[in-house]
């Protein structure tokens, strides 16, 4: 099971922690996750939410279900805007509490966890990434050499989101699409989810005709902004074309290019003249896309080092620093090793 969209759970204070664990658990459960992961589950929440309120003043919690080389799995991002965390490593020992406690959170979490990861920055504040998965991982199932990730969180007050984002990959290809629907609410995700379908259907090799397709499914919707970036394995090059306000950048070691989309709304002004942008594929790269739920200018150096993390955290950490709290909001990110 995968989830389309973020579970987004208020960790300001103690009084939501409550609600915040029985929705984490429920969400374990339906991932089929067993009685005795589920329990450990449990555990790596409550240690989650105690360190927010002891170490940062509260927070959030970012929860999601998604399949990962034929594994079920969950993954928890804990946010929080305190002092930061001064020595990781020291505190990632048993024992190690700059609080009144037994000082065993983190520890507790590495032991429970298949993955934790920590992003901080003094006087920034904390990332903490969590997966866990319902079975051991196989010598068959080691990561393969493209890396996927997104994070999907509707407006504040909205139980629907109007932002999609969807990734397929065949020998050959790696397509990825992000699409905002015009306004918030049922109808702009009813708008998205139809275009997500189209994207899944269309045969064709090529960002524009991908979007050509999808302008034709949508027309019958409110329509929305949306991007298509297609990789070729072989040619090592991206192919991207966007319609609308969709942010597409690829990052390297050395330089940072950006994506120009065209003026327009797919499904009701779609421009009759589109060329699919061409950008050559770097070692290391990482191709960021992500909706005006986002800043204009949002720049990855200000994130000193998150390109060595696991890309939920950079998406985390970009929705942290650049995120506008009154719309929908979409990152996704990609990096690829051939």
């Amino acid at each position: 099971m995968v989830s389309a969209v973020n579970l987004r759970l208020n960790a300001a204070d103690r009084s939501y922690f409550a609600i915040l664990k029985k929705e984490v658990h429920a969400l374990s459960a339906q991932g089929g996750f067993s009685a005795k992961r589920i329990a450990e589950i449990d555990i790596v929440v409550a240690e989650l939410v105690s360190n927010l309120a002891r170490h940062a003043g509260g927070g959030e919690i970012f929860a999601k279900l998604f399949e990962d080389n034929g594994r079920q799995g969950l993954e928890l991002i804990a946010i929080d805007s305190g002092p930061g965390i001064g020595d990781l490593r020291g505190m990632m020992q048993d024992g190690a509490s700059t609080k009144d406690s037994l000082g065993q959170g983190l520890g507790a979490i590495r032991r429970l966890s298949d993955l934790l990861q920590i992003y901080t920055q003094k006087d920034w504040g904390t990332l903490q990434l969590v997966r866990v998965y319902n079975r051991a991982a196989t010598a068959a199932q080691k990561p393969g050499p493209v890396e996927v990730r997104s994070l999907v969180v509707p407006k504040p007050g909205e139980t629907e989101c109007g932002d999609g984002f969807y990734f397929k990959q065949t020998p050959e290809h790696l397509k990825l699409f992000l699409g905002d629907g015009l306004g918030h609410g049922p109808e702009a995700a009813h708008a998205v989810r139809t275009a997500i379908d189209a994207f899944k259907a269309c045969p064709e090799d090529s960002a524009v005709e991908n979007l050509r397709f999808i302008n034709s499914a949508v027309k019958k919707t409110r329509g929305l902004v949306a991007t298509v970036a297609i990789f070729h394995m072989e040619q090592k090059q991206w192919r991207i074309c966007g319609v609308g306000n969709i942010a597409t950048r690829l990052h390297s070691s050395m330089a940072s290019r950006n994506h120009n989309p065209y003026n327009g709304i797919v499904g009701l002004n779609m421009p009759n003249t589109m060329n699919d942008q061409v950008l050559e594929y770097e070692k290391g790269q990482t191709i960021v896309m992500c909706s005006d739920g986002f800043k204009s200018k949002w720049d990855l150096l200000r994130l000193t080092g998150i390109q060595r993390y696991d890309l939920s955290l950079l998406n985390a950490a970009l929705f942290k620093e650049f995120a506008r709290q009154t719309d929908d909001m979409s990152v996704a990110s990609c990096k690829i090793n051939v």
